[in-house]
C-alpha cells in the first residue's frame, strides 16, 4: 500500500473532560443502540407472520435510533435532496463507519455488505437484525447474488451499497467497482428500477485533521469511536441525495457506475493533495 492509506494519522489527545464525554455518550448510546435493537426484534416477531421480508414497522425504529446517535454525539446532520420513494437501490461513496449511521437516519434503507461483516461482534447483530444484505466477493456468487437482490426489491426492501468497495479518509472518492451494478440490468421486477447517487460529506471540527471522521487502512474500531465520543466540539455531516436515475436508461452497468461516480465525486470537496499533514 501506498499514498493516502499509509498517510501518518495521529488522533486528537483524550483530555479528562473528554474521557467523561466519551463514558456518559458511550453509555447512552450503547443503550439507546442495543435497547432499539430488543426492541426491533420484538416488533419483528409480530412483523414477520404478517409481512415475510416485508419491514414496514421496523426500518422506522432504526431511522429514529440513527437520528438520536447524531443529537447525542452533538454532531451536525444535514441533508440536501429527497431519499427517492421508486423501487431500487441508493449508492454512496464511503468514508466511515459513521455513514451507516447518517444513511439510515436520513432515508429507510437495506446496506449490502461484505459477508465478513456478519461476523463482527456486536455490528454484526446489528446489520442482520436491520435486514442488511451480505455478499461474498466470488466470482461465483454472482447468480446467488441476482436472487437475492430480487428477492428483496420484490418485497419493496430499498438497497444501499458503496461502489467504491471499502472506506477512505474523507478527502477524497475512489474508483467506483462496477460489479454489484450488474444485478439491476437482469433481475426481474414489474416496476422499473430507479438508482439513486448520494454524496456523503464530512466537517471535522474546527482545528484538528480534516480526516478526523475517515476510517480507512488498517484503523481499528474501538480507538476511532472513543475519538468520536470524546469530542468537545464535534463536525457535522451533509448527505446530498441528488436526483434518480432509471437503470434502463442506461446501456450496462459500467457506464451507470460511471455516471454515479461522476455525479457524487463533482459534488464532493475532494482534498486529496492539500490537506494531508505531513507526518
Amino acid at each position: 500500500m501506498s499514498g493516502w492509506l499509509d498517510a501518518r494519522f495521529v488522533p486528537p489527545r483524550i483530555t479528562p473532560m473528554g474521557w467523561l464525554r466519551v463514558i456518559w455518550r458511550g453509555g447512552i448510546l450503547g443503550f439507546l443502540t442495543y435497547g432499539g435493537l430488543v426492541v426491533l426484534l420484538a416488533v419483528r416477531l409480530v412483523e414477520r407472520p404478517l409481512f415475510g421480508q416485508g419491514r414496514p414497522w421496523t426500518p422506522y425504529i432504526t431511522q429514529g435510533v440513527c437520528r438520536a446517535c447524531f443529537v447525542i454525539l452533538r454532531m451536525g446532520f444535514r441533508v440536501r435532496g429527497q431519499p427517492m420513494t421508486a423501487p431500487g437501490a441508493f449508492v454512496a461513496n464511503h468514508s466511515s463507519w459513521l455513514d451507516i449511521f447518517a444513511l439510515n437516519a436520513a432515508a429507510r434503507v437495506y446496506f449490502v455488505a461484505k459477508s465478513e461483516v456478519a461476523a463482527w461482534a456486536g455490528i454484526g447483530w446489528l446489520a442482520r437484525a436491520t435486514g442488511t444484505v451480505f455478499i461474498a466477493r466470488k466470482g461465483g456468487e454472482a447468480k446467488r447474488q441476482q436472487e437475492m437482490f430480487e428477492a428483496r426489491l420484490q418485497a419493496g426492501h430499498p438497497l444501499m451499497f458503496f461502489p467504491e468497495g471499502t472506506s477512505t479518509d474523507g478527502l477524497r472518492v475512489l474508483p467506483f467497482k462496477s460489479t454489484l451494478f450488474a444485478a439491476f440490468f437482469t433481475v426481474d421486477v414489474p416496476v422499473p428500477l430507479q438508482i439513486q447517487p448520494v454524496t456523503v460529506i464530512y466537517h471535522a471540527p474546527e482545528g484538528v485533521d480534516p480526516r478526523h471522521y475517515g476510517w480507512w487502512g488498517d484503523m481499528n474500531f474501538a480507538p476511532h469511536l472513543l475519538t468520536v465520543l470524546a469530542d468537545a466540539r464535534p463536525g457535522r455531516v451533509e448527505l446530498v441525495f441528488h436526483p434518480p436515475v432509471p437503470v434502463r436508461a442506461f446501456e450496462d452497468r459500467k457506464s451507470l457506475s460511471a455516471y454515479c461516480e461522476r455525479v457524487i465525486r463533482t459534488s464532493h470537496p475532494e482534498r486529496p493533495q492539500d490537506s494531508v499533514p505531513s507526518p
